[in-house]
């Protein structure tokens, strides 16, 4: 890139050139530290066949872990190294839809008598009133304790015995002995809950709450069916014996809209039936409100709509430690009025919406944050989404292959519902982690970032800081700043630092919207198609800014042609010499007069105009082409219509390559404009000019006393 001269010369740009103002400090690992150790299936060995890599919505592989799975059919078989000490195997998987069937399980080439089931039940769903969705959400989780012990180096494999089964990820894990009974703690079983799984053990669970106040309700080792949600949960602690051991199978856990606190969830399985998404159903593990100073920790949810829907007071909640799987919707969602609470160290997979989430309905979020988390294969919508709140934060956290309608970490104003709060003080993003993040959105065909700032349905005014990012395999874009409305507010206060990028698949900075980011110390190695995408929409709402703050490399480019999207590993293309260049480029001036805004003069539209402040000469119009050209004409205009009399404006023409440095190119003179003849007019510039910023600088107009153009078109050829 180019660099200024020092940190204290950084200057606004339209497009970017950057200068670094510090150092980056160091920071925490990326993601949750994880009692298990996973293993790709296509790293593994293979009778097999290899799908993938893909990242096309509603293909099979753009759901997988790393895009990429093996299908293997009767008789055929993966066969994983084991990474670690385990005891315990998960394995991520699909069938097709509308079949269910077995694994047979190989240690070391013998078979065990346990076998894994595999079925569609819980896969397939489909979301139509959704815009943009199609059938996703194709994998699903199975796990088995091995009933021995593996040690590094040794073999385990999975053999389909007739069902077509698309293995994709194998987790490997050492699961501790079942925990003991607290000392005067209440068990379930004491008031009739049976841990065969075949009773209903409903009211033996409420009766133990009941019995428990200010203590502990004891989950013994077994399978436990609850046919219906147990609310008046407070002052209580719920404990098992380990998520592996036991279990709680219901569709709905918790359902409460108050709770007086105190409720501490910790060390058991809830495994739901939900196979559709119904968003009018709490199918839940906690639907509502667990009360100020409450925990959940340790737990397995599986097979839910959504884990935690969170409303009403969780002030200071911890949800710690917890594995979130194959949810039809959200993973956790802070449904507003959310204070103080601490989402850390968790693992979800397989979400059908936003995997963690802080949406500001009826009243913000506050003082919030998402920490240290590991989140793979969300399949519509987001990694981490925060829409609306005040002084949040999201890091840490580890976000890898989202699908459809989604980015890794989203920072948002959609706010889909009344009354919504929108973003407000300093919002955190620091030390995340993006790997193959980013997707298509097929409402506007065209891709979203690995990381988005979004004005959907209001400007962003917050202070956010975007800090110490990695983003990896992006397949489009790395950074995008978007009003996804299309309504073109602005995006303000971001600033981004201290981020790696490598091999992204269109351009680092997409710039959609209207507004200004400060960037500094962000470098990018492997980049897909040009550093930069600046084309704000609508193309009069204003230009985006990019301010060089310093120490940035590898993105100096930007893309050329605004009427096309960058694909995926495509150069920049040769512009076309016959096209206008200033057509939809940001454009600025030093004034404008009532709603005769700049960007009226590159819109191509030559009825709408550009009209600056009246009786104040001289007057500026400046359009940033994108990257420096060899312009050598430039058409003039004012609106066709007769109503407008003929004039001559007095025009220099000035260029700049960087924006800040503008010399003469052509020197002030009359240009005549008559309807008579299309109220155009043609300037030809030297053979030797060459510039990005073009400067039109006004100082007459026999017919009005301000500049007017209703087109400034550039063009290559003279």
């Amino acid at each position: 890139m180019t660099a200024l001269t020092s940190a204290g010369a950084a200057v606004a740009l339209a497009a970017g050139t950057l200068v670094a103002l510090g150092s980056v400090p160091a920071q925490a690992a990326a993601g949750a530290t994880l009692p298990f150790t996973s293993v790709e299936a296509e790293s593994a060995t293979t009778t097999g066949t290899r799908i993938g890599p893909d990242v096309t919505q509603g293909s099979l592989a753009s759901e997988a872990s790393g895009r990429q799975a093996v299908r293997i059919t009767a008789g055929q078989r993966v066969e994983f190294t084991v990474p670690r000490t385990a005891n315990a195997l998960n394995l991520a998987y699909s069938v097709p839809d509308g079949q269910s069937g077995t694994l047979d399980v190989y240690v070391n080439g013998t078979r065990l008598s346990r076998t894994l089931a595999v079925t569609s039940k819980y896969s397939y769903v489909d979301t139509g009133w959704i815009a943009g969705s199609r059938t996703h959400h194709f994998y699903d989780n199975a796990r088995l304790l091995l009933g021995q012990t593996v040690q590094p180096g040794d073999k385990v494999a999975v053999e389909s015995t007739g069902t077509q089964v698309t293995v994709d990820v194998a987790d490997f894990e050492q699961v501790a002995a079942a925990a003991g009974q607290p000392a005067g703690s209440v068990s379930v079983t004491s008031k009739g809950a049976d841990p065969s799984g075949q009773g209903d053990s409903t009211q033996a669970f409420r009766d133990a709450i009941a019995a428990a106040q200010g203590g502990t309700v004891w989950i013994p080792p077994g399978d436990y069916r609850i046919t219906s949600s147990l609310s008046g949960v407070q002052n209580v602690t719920l404990q098992g014996a380990g998520s592996w051991y036991s279990v709680v199978h219901t569709s709905r856990f918790i359902d409460q809209s108050s709770s007086a606190g105190a409720v501490r969830i910790r060390d058991f399985a809830v495994i739901g039936e939900v196979t559709e998404r119904v968003d009018s159903n709490p199918d839940n593990f906690v639907n509502g409100s667990l009360g100020p100073n409450s925990s959940v920790s340790g737990m397995w949810i599986q097979h839910l709509k959504v884990g935690l829907w969170l409303t009403g007071n969780n002030d200071n909640l911890v949800v710690e430690n917890n594995r979130i799987l194959d949810t039809t919707a959200d993973g956790l969602n802070l449904n507003g009025n959310a204070r103080g609470v601490r989402v850390r160290n968790n693992f979800l997979r397989n979400q059908g919406d936003d995997a963690l989430a802080m949406w500001s309905l009826y009243a913000p979020d506050t003082n919030s944050s998402f920490d240290n988390n590991t989140i793979t294969q969300p399949n519509l919508a987001n990694g981490i989404a925060v829409y609306g709140g005040t002084d949040l934060a999201v890091r840490n956290n580890l976000v890898s292959d989202t699908n459809a309608l989604g980015s890794g970490i989203a920072i948002s104003n959609q706010k889909f519902l009344d009354p919504f709060s929108p973003l407000a003080g300093t919002i955190t993003v620091d030390g995340n982690t993006l790997v193959r993040t980013g997707a298509i959105n097929p409402n506007w065909n065209h891709p979203m970032g690995a990381l988005r700032v979004d004005s959907y349905d209001s400007a962003v005014n917050a202070t956010v800081n975007i800090t110490n990012t990695t983003i990896t395999d992006s397949p489009y874009s790395a950074f995008e700043f978007v009003s996804g409305g299309g309504q073109g507010h602005p995006v303000r206060g971001v600033t981004v630092s201290g981020a790696t990028v490598r091999n992204t698949g269109t351009v680092v900075v997409q710039a959609e919207a209207q507004g200004a980011a400060t960037f500094r110390d962000v470098t990018a190695t492997q980049v897909g198609a040009a550093g930069v995408y600046n084309c704000p929409y609508p193309v009069n709402s204003g230009a985006f800014t990019l301010t060089d703050g310093g120490g940035n490399s590898g993105w100096s480019s930007t893309w050329s042609d605004c009427s096309t999207w960058p694909q995926p590993g495509q150069s920049n293309p040769q512009p076309d010499p016959n096209r206008n260049l200033a057509k939809g480029r940001p454009a600025t001036a030093t004034g404008s007069q009532d709603v005769y805004t700049p960007g009226k003069a590159v819109d191509g539209d030559a009825n709408s105009y550009w009209e600056s402040a009246n009786n104040a000469f001289p007057q500026s119009l400046t359009v940033d082409l994108g990257s420096p050209y060899a312009v050598r004409r430039l058409v003039l205009k004012l609106p066709p219509s007769s109503a407008w009399g003929a004039r001559t404006e007095t025009v220099a023409v000035l260029g700049s390559t960087d924006g800040s440095s503008f010399s003469t190119v052509v020197g002030a003179q009359g240009y005549r404009f008559d309807p008579a003849t299309g109220n155009t007019a043609t300037v030809t510039l030297p053979a030797n000019t060459n510039l990005r910023h073009l400067r039109l600088t006004v100082t007459g107009n026999t017919g009005w006393p301000a500049g007017q153009f209703s087109e400034v078109e550039a063009y290559l050829t003279s």
